[in-house]
């Protein structure tokens, strides 16, 4: 399921570490997005509840959804990444999981199984040393 929540993500900058020169010491390039999981209204209670438990780990303690993106040169570019980032996010945990389909395993591979096993055991067997008590 696609859900744009660009319109209820707030952002921030700050400067981006790293290298850059001159430039990286005074332009703020780096953007984090913030997004308020519980006070949306784009999507349902249900859609939440799976939103919380597939990004536990993107959630903070206030319930904020955090995305952060700090590759491009320009704020602009940052701030793209940084929604198309979490509305991936979000998409993902709102997709439904597939559910799998239980399959029998092949005659064949089973009748093949069966017959390694034996001779597996032939081999072991024939490695034993003898014994008086077997002839």
């Amino acid at each position: 399921m696609k859900v744009d929540i660009s319109k209820e993500i707030e952002y921030q900058t700050a400067r981006s570490g790293g290298k850059g020169g001159q430039n990286v010491n005074k332009v703020e390039t780096m953007v984090e997005g913030y997004w308020l999981v519980r006070a949306s209204s784009l999507v349902t209670e249900a859609q939440k509840e799976l939103v919380y438990r597939h990004l536990a780990n993107r959630i903070n303690r206030d319930g904020y959804l955090m995305g952060r993106s700090q590759t491009e040169r320009s704020q602009l570019g940052n701030k793209a990444l940084v929604r198309e980032k979490m509305n991936d996010w979000v998409s993902r945990a709102l997709q439904p999981k597939k559910a799998r389909i239980a399959t029998k395993a092949p005659k064949g591979v089973t009748e093949k199984r069966l017959e390694s096993k034996k001779i597996t055991a032939s081999r072991k067997t024939s490695r034993r040393n003898i014994r008086l008590t077997d002839i």
